[in-house]
């Protein structure tokens, strides 16, 4: 058996950029994403499939991360699925031609994908998911080994890169700006927007651009992972396996691959079962990275645990409160948010499970209550989903005529069956008739036959 575990990286990148934009309101940054596979794993080969003529900004941090940059030329009709075919049947080819390859990471948030991750999970190729939980698939989170959230590598984020995140809230950065100046193309004060308007432009709730990018979420509850950690540790408890570290984080990926430590703000899963020790929520054993975690039998739980389900009625009854507003171009996800919490005060997405209003979004989409769709200017847009536009009923039938009933009887036809008795045949009355006469007869001599005239000679 093959322990060591090498990885092909395959970035969707129109994907994974537009989403971390529409979402995060930040440049996508493929370093990060490399880090954290490396912690998992030798990387052999990376690919990224994108426009590249239009992505130029992209190019230099791709070549700077050994990245070998795959072309799409879109068709003059479009080809919008372009990317993702050729990305599949790069990642299929590898997995028959390159057996030395027992890991693939896809770098998307597409469910599209989830074919692919299929057929590579029956070929018995590990499969990573790194995207952002607020515009991945939850179908693709969950059926891959692991789903690495782009969110919780922000921390891992060069400086640099942030202070170009910075910048892009005032439109292009400063370097581009000192380029300008060196070439004397400034423009005049009078060719310069007024400055209440640009005011009036920033204050309005859907120009995230404006707004500077989002900061990394903040952490759950401890709480809200406690069925998943007592899940793992009954499993492995049935197994007769004793429970150690590594084997429960193993064991919880199994049962739920989008598990992600740095959600409930540990940096380390021993970091995060040390706050359940301190929490009196586990009983843990041992030291020095040898933990042995056992659940607590007795422990009687102070509240119900929410699950992400039961925050969806409450969505549905805003959205039907503002249908109209929802079918008139749609609306924002913060205009959606700030909705709710006027409607809903006491209502809180972080008791269901959702570090950010976005991830409720993306969660009601799969359930098709949603349907959203990234946008430059108002970041995230939401639309109503197929829930409230159920197909319209099939038409009805055309009313079969039915025979007409009569009162006499079904007929008789001679030769043909019939489950009635025929009715026996009228017999008609008899009637006198007069007999015929009767030549006169000479007693007992027969009647005298006329003679024959003869011809004259």
């Amino acid at each position: 058996m093959q322990d060591k575990i090498n990885i092909a990286v395959f970035f969707d990148y129109d994907n994974i950029e537009i989403g971390v934009k529409s979402t995060l309101r930040r440049d996508f940054h493929v370093a990060p994403v490399l880090d954290a596979l490396k912690e998992r794993g030798v990387i052999v080969a990376k690919f990224a499939y994108a426009n590249w003529s239009r992505q130029e900004g992209a190019t230099r941090q791709m070549a700077e991360n050994a990245v070998q940059m795959v072309q799409r030329i879109p068709s003059p009709r479009g080809d919008k699925n372009g990317a993702d075919i050729n990305l599949a049947l790069d990642a299929l080819e590898m997995a028959f031609t390159h057996t030395h390859v027992n890991a693939f990471a896809i770098v998307s948030g597409d469910s599209d994908f989830i074919p692919l991750v299929n057929k590579l999970k029956e070929y018995g190729k590990t499969v990573f998911i790194v995207g952002g939980k607020a515009f991945t698939s939850t179908i693709l989170q969950q059926n891959c080994h692991e789903f690495v959230s782009y969110e919780s590598l922000l921390d891992d984020l060069p400086r640099e890169a942030l202070r170009d995140d910075d910048r892009r809230q005032h439109g292009k950065l400063r370097f581009e700006r000192q380029d300008r100046a060196d070439r004397g193309d400034r423009p005049d004060r009078q060719d310069r927007p007024d400055r209440q308007d640009r005011s009036d432009r920033q204050d309005r709730p859907d120009r995230h651009d404006r707004r500077g990018p989002k900061e990394r979420p903040a952490p759950l509850d401890l709480g809200q992972s406690l069925p998943l950690v007592e899940r793992a540790l009954e499993v492995l408890e049935r197994r007769a396996v004793q429970p150690q570290l590594g084997l429960l984080k193993s064991t919880m990926l199994q049962l739920s691959p989008n598990f992600n430590e740095k959600a409930y703000g540990a940096h380390s899963f021993s970091e995060f079962v040390e706050q359940l020790k301190k929490a009196d929520f586990v009983h843990v054993t041992g030291g020095g990275g040898r933990y042995l975690i056992e659940r607590k039998h007795n422990r009687v739980s102070d509240k119900p645990m929410l699950r992400p389900e039961d925050a969806l009625p409450a969505l549905r009854d805003v959205l039907e409160t503002h249908r109209l507003d929802m079918e008139d171009g749609g609306a924002s996800a913060d205009e959606l948010a700030q909705w709710m919490k006027e409607e809903l005060p006491d209502f809180d997405w972080k008791a269901y499970g959702f570090q950010e209003f976005n991830e409720l979004i993306n969660f009601a989409q799969d359930r098709t209550v949603v349907r959203a769709e990234p946008d430059e200017e108002r970041g995230l847009l939401v639309h109503l989903g197929a829930e409230f536009y159920p197909p319209a009923p099939p038409p009805e039938p055309d009313p079969v005529e039915q025979p007409h009933e009569y009162d006499e009887r079904q007929p008789i036809v001679e030769g043909q069956p019939s489950i009635f008795e025929p009715d026996p045949k009228p017999v008609a009355p008899r009637t006198t008739r007069k007999p015929p006469k009767k030549r006169e007869m000479d007693g007992n001599r027969a009647p005298m036959k006329r003679p024959r005239r003869r011809k004259p000679e």
